[in-house]
């Protein structure tokens, strides 16, 4: 289920909205310069990553109308039970995010399966966006914010880049995230 969490920066919990209302939600993130949209679902989502992005030609073609986007890939994370290493590959790869940073260009992600929390901190709020399979988001350039892929990550997502180094990131130093509901906790309430 796709939510939206609002709360104050100085206090995770002074909740000021929270609906799993998604045309609230687009309307909220629309009011903050947050792009929402959603797409409906590929028919397979352990299809190869060339049949993933032939299924959504024609959407990535609109978003991309004027070329902007010069890298498109997709990026996968499902547990591997099998796998003894499965444990502290999801713990390494949720840490690269968890820390504030922002990008010298936005940020956007179709989640075609899966689910993943971007966390914007704007003008003294932080704006929780748990986004499931069919939710795109786009974060602006400059945007502080961290994202949290869950303690057993599970996503399937189809990112877009300006630039080859796009994903970059500009880490503030600022341990805001430490204080604030992870993913996990966000679906739990």
């Amino acid at each position: 289920m796709t939510v939206l969490q609002v709360m104050s920066d100085a206090d995770a919990e002074q909740v000021v909205l929270r609906t799993t209302d998604p045309e609230v939600i687009g309307a909220e993130l629309a009011r903050r310069g947050i792009v929402f949209d959603r797409w409906p679902l590929p028919a397979d989502q352990h299809a190869a990553t060339e049949d993933i992005l032939a299924d959504y030609a024609s959407r990535i073609g609109d978003l991309n109308a004027e070329g902007r986007y010069r890298h498109i890939d997709v990026a996968r994370i499902h547990p591997d039970e099998d796998d003894p290493a499965w444990p502290d590959t999801a713990a390494a790869a949720r840490g690269k995010f968890l820390a504030e940073h922002r990008h010298a260009e936005d940020e956007v992600r179709f989640f075609a399966g899966g689910r993943g929390c971007f966390y914007l901190h704007l003008d003294g709020e932080v704006v929780a966006v748990v986004c499931e399979a069919g939710d795109l988001v786009s974060v602006p350039a400059g945007t502080k914010h961290w994202f949290d892929m869950g303690v057993r990550p599970d996503f399937l997502a189809i990112r877009f880049f300006e630039e080859a180094d796009g994903w970059v990131g500009d880490f503030t130093g600022d341990r805001i995230g430490e204080s604030f509901p992870t993913l996990d906790e966000l679906l739990a309430a």
